[in-house]
């Protein structure tokens, strides 16, 4: 019998193995089991401004210095080259209908570009997954973190004030004592089995299913000679990105990264993925591919490096995220699609959310009472990712619709980012701002008529998008007046404009503009920026950017 300890943390993945080390800074024993062992291969592996906002936030707060560097591509360059990442720039997604050729219409109405950064220095990353999952858990077990591998979790049983964990590794059974258990096992994982939690559908959502791997040899689609020329340069380099290729039924994932791993799939409605027989694996992928001309040709030279891996159906929601003596992370709790790289944020909320929950309260009493409140908004922000992500889905087969839908996704996530590097995370509210007292009813609205496709026309939906993002608008998505066709680059300007949708003073704003341009691991400016409203002035406080708000790029 070991323990017991302060926490028992199911589940060495990012999440675990983050946690773990939160929690030990915390001056918390932990127990971090693995039911696998690393390295290893895992998807959810595209991060997102707000996703880094929140990693830098955490690492500056609690001292992991040796983190932060994961928290932008330049940083991560200078720090750690031997640890496999890829440069985002932003989110591209092209628009496709089968048996035809990219159309590369000349009004970009079927691509769209949204930049994330105004360089590569302070850029978003891809995560390879099997680097980074064993880099963090190594630092949560030097840091006095108990880690045991290989070894599964046969029952749990709550008494006295602790949990009993009930395991067996290489058929040896241990027992082990917490009073605390947090589930980052992912969808469907430890605690949802253990404890008979139930599931919940999310409505609308298809039941999606996944096929997926790695590959060597893609071909960039810039390079290909498929995209319409153009007088003015792209945001970004489109393959620098999330890019997503849409179709009807479902979307193919490419996420690049620097070791010459391309990671790729698909999530297919059950329609599609039934005709495709995603089953079958890489047979099933070279039937989706005779179906896209212009996908075939990107993999052309392309080879799978891992088995392809299938998965019978991706949404998954757990009833309930917390109880007494334990806790869900959101990555444990609830899994929508990844189309939007959500997955990252949501976690990290929910991590920043523990921590702050343990860090306050000592008592056991208190914190499970915290905990099941931070369950319950967990689970909500859950059900606000759903509803635009199904949305989406019944819109992929109209492209221009499909991407006004979008915008709400992007107008609340920078406006989240904004709000919170000027230190007002009130302002935003929950994610995607579903509990902002104007945009949250809006984005349900929008999400219910994008779902009735015999209710209102395409004209009206689109207008009443473009009413509900107005609020939170402070990128530039409204394009008044049709200059940016579908290609939203990093502009100051924008977010200058939309001052006063977040509270602040043109002051204010241009500081905020230099901290975000900064690269993360710059030296503190000799004279301090001026201060926020909460009237700060310390850097470690600010982070670097906020999202698309900052200064536009030098040319390339």
């Amino acid at each position: 019998m070991r323990g017991p300890f302060d926490v028992a943390v199911l589940g060495s993945g990012f999440a675990g193995s983050l946690s773990a080390r939160l929690l030990r800074a915390l001056g918390r024993s932990v127990l971090l089991v693995e039911r696998g062992s690393h390295p290893r291969f895992a998807i959810g592996e595209s991060s997102s401004p707000l996703a880094n906002l929140l990693l830098e936030g955490l690492c500056r707060r609690y001292g992991l210095g040796d983190i932060l560097p994961l928290a932008s591509w330049g940083s991560w360059r200078r720090r750690y080259p031997e640890i496999g990442g890829g440069l985002k720039r932003g989110f591209t997604f092209y628009g496709h209908r089968f048996g035809e050729p990219f159309a590369a219409a000349a009004d970009r109405s079927d691509q769209l570009l949204v930049a994330a950064s105004p360089s590569d220095e302070v850029a978003d990353t891809h995560w390879y997954r099997a680097d980074v999952d064993h880099f963090l858990q190594r630092r949560a077990q030097e840091a006095g973190a108990e880690y045991v591998d290989r070894t599964e979790l046969e029952a749990v049983s709550f008494a006295g004030g602790a949990w009993t964990l009930e395991t067996r590794r290489s058929g040896r059974r241990r027992t082990f004592r917490a009073r605390l258990l947090v589930d980052a096992s992912g969808p469907g994982g430890c605690l949802p089995r253990a404890l008979d939690l139930g599931a919940a559908d999310f409505p609308g959502l298809p039941a999606t299913e996944g096929l997926f791997t790695h590959f060597t040899g893609v071909r960039r689609i810039d390079a290909m000679g498929v995209l319409a020329p153009e007088e003015e340069a792209p945001p970004y380099p489109p393959d620098d990105a999330a890019l997503h290729h849409v179709f009807p039924g479902g979307w193919i994932w490419l996420l690049r990264f620097a070791n010459g791993i391309t990671s790729a799939g698909v999530a297919a409605v059950p329609s599609l993925a039934r005709t495709l027989r995603l089953e079958e694996g890489a047979a099933a992928w070279g039937r989706l591919l005779a179906r896209l001309p212009t996908v075939r040709e990107q993999f052309a030279d392309a080879r799978a490096v891992l088995p392809f891996v299938y998965r019978s159906r991706l949404p998954f929601r757990a009833a309930r995220a917390a109880g007494p003596g334990w806790t869900l992370l959101p990555s444990a709790a609830a899994f929508v699609d990844p189309i939007l790289s959500t997955g990252f944020p949501l976690t990290l909320l929910g991590i920043e959310r523990l921590i702050g929950a343990v860090e306050r309260r000592r008592g056991d009493e208190g914190l499970s009472a915290a905990l099941e409140r931070d369950g319950v908004r967990t689970l909500a922000e859950a059900d606000t990712a759903a509803r635009l992500v199904a949305a989406l889905y019944a819109r992929f087969s109209d492209f221009p619709v499909f991407a006004a839908l979008t915008h709400l996704y992007f107008a609340a996530a920078s406006y989240a980012e904004a709000a919170r590097r000027l230190e007002r995370p009130a302002l935003s509210g929950a994610f995607l701002s579903g509990d902002h007292p104007l945009f949250g009813d809006a984005l349900r609205a929008c999400c219910a008529a994008a779902l009735d496709e015999r209710g209102e026309t395409r004209e009206a939906l689109l207008a009443r998008i473009g009413r509900a993002i107005a609020p939170l608008d402070v990128i530039g998505l409204a394009d008044a007046d049709g200059r940016r066709r579908n290609w939203y680059p990093v502009d100051a300007a924008d977010l200058r404009a939309a001052a006063h949708k977040l509270g602040a003073t043109p002051g204010e704003i241009d500081a905020l503009v230099e901290r975000m341009g900064r690269p993360i691991d710059a030296a503190a400016p000799a004279t301090p920026t001026p201060s926020s409203a909460s009237g700060s002035s310390s850097d470690a406080a600010a982070p670097r950017r906020a999202g698309r708000a900052a200064p536009p790029a030098p040319p390339r």
